[in-house]
C-alpha cells in the first residue's frame, strides 16, 4: 500500500512557500503547541517561576523540533491508513506531496538539531530526555502499540509526558518528584482525550484496521475507562500542592475547579457512551483543560503570586487572632 502511494500518487509544489508548507505540516503543528504548553508548566515550576528568557527560548525551540520530528516518521509510517482515512488524506506525504525519503531526511535533521540545541544550550539530561521522548513514540507506540493492542493510547501517552521531563531538566539538571508528578498528570489524561477522540471517530479507525478501545471493546466500556482515568487524574493533579508543597493555594484553585468540570463532563459521556456531540464537548475541553492547568502552575509558581498569597494569609491570620481575643 505504502508503495502504491508513494509512487502513484504524487503532485508536485508550484513555488517554495507551498513546500515550506507541506514540511511544516509533516511536524502537525496543532500537536506540538499543547507539547510546548507542558515543558513550560515544567520550566516554571522547577525554577520556582523565575526562567531565563534564552533557555527558555531555546528549550522550547528544541523540545517543538524533536516533537517535529517524532511527528513526522509517524507521518511516515502511517502514511498507508492516513491514505485511506478522509481526515488525513490531505497530508504531505499520502497527498504525495512529500516523498518519505526527503521525510526521513527532514525527521533525521530535526533530531540532530534539537539534540544539540538542549545540549549546548541547557543540559544532556533534557537533550535525552526529548530524544527519549522520539523513541518511545515512534517505537513503542507508533511501531508497536497503535496497530496491535488496545491499550495503545494508555502506554503510548509516555511520550506526550516526556514534554515536562524536559522542562523542569532543562532549568534544574536534575528530575525531583514534582517533575515525575507533572508526567503523571500528562500521562493520566492522555487516555480520557484521545479514547473522547476515538469515539468520534470510531469508524475511521476501524476502517482501517486500528484497534481504538471503542472499535474492539465499544462505547460503554471505553466510556467508563474515561470515567475511571478521569477520577484517578484530578487527586494526582492535587499531589503537586500535597504532600509535595510545590504548587500553591492559586494552582490548588485551579486544579479542582477544572478538575469538577471535567468530571461532569466525563460522567455526561458515561450517560451517553455513543453521543459524539458529549464526547467531541469532553474532547475540546480536555485540550483547554491541560492548557489551563498549566497556567495555573506558571502563575502560581510567580514571586508576586507568592507574595500575595502569604501577605492575604498573614492577614486573615491576624482577623482571626483578633476575633479570638474580642470574644475571649
Amino acid at each position: 500500500m505504502q508503495e502504491l502511494i508513494t509512487t502513484n500518487v504524487e503532485r508536485h509544489h508550484e513555488n517554495l512557500l507551498q513546500v515550506l508548507k507541506s514540511y511544516y505540516q509533516l511536524t502537525k503543528p496543532r500537536i506540538i503547541l499543547l507539547l510546548l504548553i507542558t515543558t513550560t508548566a515544567g520550566m516554571w515550576l522547577g525554577a520556582k517561576g523565575q526562567v531565563d528568557p534564552l533557555l527558555l527560548l531555546v528549550t522550547l525551540t528544541g523540545g517543538a523540533l524533536a516533537a517535529g520530528s517524532a511527528n513526522a516518521i509517524n507521518c511516515i509510517y502511517d502514511s498507508d491508513i492516513d491514505y485511506i482515512m478522509e481526515r488525513t488524506r490531505w497530508r504531505p506525504i499520502p497527498s504525495g506531496r512529500v516523498k518519505r525519503r526527503d521525510a526521513i531526511i527532514f525527521a533525521s535533521a530535526l533530531a540532530l538539531i534539537s539534540f544539540s540545541l538542549l545540549t549546548v544550550f541547557a543540559n544532556l539530561l533534557a537533550a535525552m530526555l526529548a530524544m527519549s521522548g522520539i523513541v518511545f513514540y515512534v517505537a513503542i507506540y507508533t511501531h508497536w502499540l497503535k496497530r496491535h493492542s488496545v491499550q495503545n493510547i494508555v502506554i503510548g501517552g509516555a511520550a506526550g509526558a516526556i514534554p515536562p521531563l524536559v522542562g523542569w531538566a532543562a532549568v534544574t539538571g536534575d528530575l525531583s518528584w514534582s517533575a515525575w508528578v507533572l508526567f503523571a498528570i500528562v500521562f493520566v489524561w492522555t487516555p480520557p482525550h484521545f479514547w473522547a477522540l476515538a469515539i468520534m471517530i470510531r469508524d475511521e479507525y476501524k476502517e482501517v484496521g486500528v484497534p481504538m478501545l471503542p472499535v474492539i471493546k465499544g462505547d460503554e466500556e471505553t466510556a467508563r475507562q474515561i470515567w475511571i482515568y478521569s477520577l484517578l487524574m484530578v487527586p494526582v493533579t492535587l499531589l503537586l500542592v500535597y504532600p509535595l508543597h510545590a504548587s500553591g493555594v492559586v494552582y490548588a484553585v485551579a486544579a479542582t475547579w477544572l478538575g469538577v468540570i471535567f468530571l461532569q463532563k466525563a460522567w455526561d459521556l458515561l450517560q451517553q457512551p455513543s453521543d459524539r456531540d458529549v464526547a467531541r464537548s469532553l474532547f475540546k475541553y480536555s485540550i483547554f483543560y491541560l492548557m489551563l492547568l498549566c497556567l495555573g502552575i506558571v502563575i502560581d509558581s510567580l514571586p508576586f503570586t507568592h507574595r500575595v498569597t502569604t501577605a492575604i494569609a498573614d492577614n486573615f491570620q491576624s482577623l482571626v487572632s483578633s476575633a479570638i481575643a474580642m470574644i475571649s
